[in-house]
């Protein structure tokens, strides 16, 4: 078993705190750092069950899911900063929309604008390095 706190929560969004030195690299490291930890059902019997800080127990391909949702609306941010969009025509672009059935509810702390718009502040701030 593995408990990994709020870096993975299968309920929602995950909290990248830009103002206080957080990125979504680091979120994604800290997920990738966990699936170097965890082994499938596969290779080992019932294989690694892993605790988030929210939700229920889940498995590694819950982590994987999840993994690549943020590994994807980062893709598609991206894109768009490439292509010169503003922050608002992005929001507007709505690039999680089709993982915000899933990760956003009525009492989620992240919602979808608020992970979009860290999501771009970090890519943006990440550049301007």
């Amino acid at each position: 078993m593995v408990s990994t706190g709020d870096i993975f929560d299968p309920t929602e969004y995950p909290i990248i705190d830009v103002k206080n030195g957080g990125s979504l690299q680091g979120v994604l490291e800290g997920l990738n750092r966990l699936r170097q930890m965890a082994i499938p059902a596969d290779h080992m019997e019932g294989g690694t069950m892993i605790i988030p800080g929210h939700g229920r127990v889940c498995d590694v391909a819950d982590l994987d899911i999840y993994q690549q949702m943020v590994t994807i609306v980062r893709d598609r941010l991206q894109d768009m900063i490439n292509r010169g969009m503003t922050l608002d025509q992005v929001k507007a672009a709505r690039p999680s929309r089709d993982y915000d059935t899933e990760y956003v509810s009525s009492n989620s702390f992240v919602s979808a604008d608020r992970f979009v718009e860290s999501v771009y502040t970090s890519l943006t701030k990440a550049a301007d390095r």
